[in-house]
């Protein structure tokens, strides 16, 4: 299934900070040099540097070069090593000795003790060897704390011009920091150079969604009030918070899970359609959305704290942070008006999903008898499955064979696996990697879209319910069936997908 992407774009330069962003054009993709900082991170190490090699061993890229700076005292070749033991780890594609001895030759590193000067000398070399229409990247695989600093550095070393930025979770932790940060970004960088970057959007089926919902006559006449009961995205993990227990202690689920993650994939589902499938349409719409939701009331919030949370090191022994989140919230539109949209995430909870479910209005009962079975497995779904082998399931209640009329729920399912273009289907980061080359903001957040998602998460930032406990490997606490109540969580799910034979 192709995948949905705006128009390609390059220009040669870039408006003024505070201007508005001019349309974007078809241009090719030109040569980059990726400026990666925090590249001996953890994601680095996971996503950043398999996404380039498996990018340029396909021809998927441009030809670029990659610096890498980071705290490590590394010269060349140490941070070859590093990549080496990376792609190793955690590489997902086959790489031959002479593909990976080609990418070593294109990466250098640059300790960030060495300064601006250091890293400008290494970065405009690099750029030399691609040619005069090359242009930058730079990726901030670091702290919040520290993106100040490299904007910076960036300045000062007189990266700015012909140059984009790739931004890192979490864009502020409320409003007045959030403002603060886009004001920050916005004194050296335009809008239109800033990449808010959010991996679940670049999820395959995350895009489907915008696939089924607007080229298919069978669902958008349906996608409104009058034929949708309500919506669930949930996404349970499984992962401990291991090293990140210190950052999770000052950010909790719903900064670092709900408003960055969750939030984004609910205006894929909410959005009006686009007028074109281009960067500034699609960013419009979400726009709309986040005007729309009402804020986010306490009552309609559930907060979770994992058993043995305040056992790790850099939790407050009297911590209130959640590692666990589920509410409830409202669009307050046309399309919406009614319908409520129930998110839910955690650490440490039975299974690791990230599903989106569309639970249809029932149909009147009244010509099947009692015992016929219509109504006992709930009402009809629309199911999208935002794990990497993406898939879509619809539910629906159909004729059991034999006598009589006695109904069960049958299904309906589709995987990009089945496809003969499974193996096109390219790794979230890879995928916003090389749309943040071609100037493509179809799959990032806007300062507009994040400042009104904090201004709506107010009053929970201000008076959030006291944390309920729940154990390890569980669905969280039992309060999230009294908050989705008449309606129950489609997970744990009754019946598995079907495997490809």
């Amino acid at each position: 299934m192709a995948p949905m992407t705006g128009n390609p774009a390059q220009t040669i330069a870039y408006p003024a900070p505070g201007s508005r962003p001019r349309k974007q054009s078809s241009e090719r993709t030109l040569p980059h040099v990726i400026v990666l900082f925090g590249a001996t991170g953890d994601l680095s190490r996971r996503k950043l540097l398999p996404g380039l090699v498996h990018l340029t061993t396909s021809a998927l890229a441009p030809d670029i070069r990659v610096v890498a700076t980071s705290l490590e005292d590394y010269d060349d070749d140490a941070f070859r090593r590093f990549t080496k033991d990376a792609l190793d780890e955690f590489g997902t594609h086959a790489l031959s000795d002479e593909a990976w001895a080609t990418f070593a030759d294109q990466l250098s590193y640059v300790p960030t003790s060495a300064g601006p000067d250091a890293l400008a000398e290494v970065v405009n070399r690099e750029r030399a060897a691609l040619g005069e229409e090359a242009h930058l990247l730079h990726y901030l695989s670091v702290p919040p704390r520290s993106a100040f600093e490299v904007i910076a550095m960036l300045r000062e070393a007189g990266l700015v011009q012909d140059s984009r930025v790739v931004m890192e979770k979490p864009f502020g932790t409320d409003l007045e920091t959030a403002i603060h940060l886009n004001d920050h970004l916005h004194e050296t960088f335009s809008e239109e150079q800033i990449f808010r970057i959010d991996h679940f959007l670049g999820k395959e089926a995350a895009q489907n969604i915008l696939a089924f919902r607007f080229a298919n006559g069978l669902f958008e006449p349906i996608w409104n009030r009058n034929f949708i009961d309500h919506v669930q995205i949930d996404i349970p993990e499984t992962l401990d918070l291991g090293k990140r227990s210190a950052f999770y202690e000052a950010t909790g689920a719903y900064k670092d899970m709900v408003v960055t993650h969750l939030f984004q994939v609910l205006a894929f589902v909410a959005m009006e359609p686009p007028t074109a499938l281009e960067p500034r349409a699609i960013s419009e719409e979400k726009n709309k959305v986040f005007r729309s939701l009402l804020p986010i009331d306490p009552a309609n919030v559930v907060r979770g704290q994992v058993a043995g949370y305040k056992d790790q090191p850099g939790v407050a022994p009297d911590s209130d942070t959640e590692t666990f989140i589920a509410l409830r919230c409202d669009i307050d539109n046309w399309r919406w008006a009614g319908v409520p949209f129930y998110l839910r995430t955690g650490k440490q909870m039975a299974e690791g999903q990230r599903i989106i479910s569309i639970a249809f209005k029932e149909a009147p009962r009244t010509m099947f008898a009692a015992n016929s079975g219509v109504g006992a497995a709930g009402p009809d779904h629309l199911t999208f499955d935002l794990a990497d082998a993406s898939k879509v399931s619809l539910s629906f209640y159909g004729k059991r064979p034999g006598p009589g009329m006695f109904l069960e729920k049958l299904s309906m399912q589709f995987s990009t696996q089945d496809t003969e273009r499974a193996g096109d289907v390219l790794e979230a980061y890879e995928r916003l990697l090389l749309d943040a080359m071609r100037g493509d903001h179809t799959l990032f957040t806007t300062s507009e879209g994040i400042e009104s998602l904090w201004a709506r998460s107010q009053d929970l930032l201000d008076d959030p319910p006291p944390v309920k406990p729940y154990g390890v490997g569980t669905w969280g606490p039992n309060a999230i069936h009294q908050l989705i109540a008449p309606h129950a969580w489609r997970l744990p799910f009754e019946r598995v997908w079907r495997e490809q034979r």
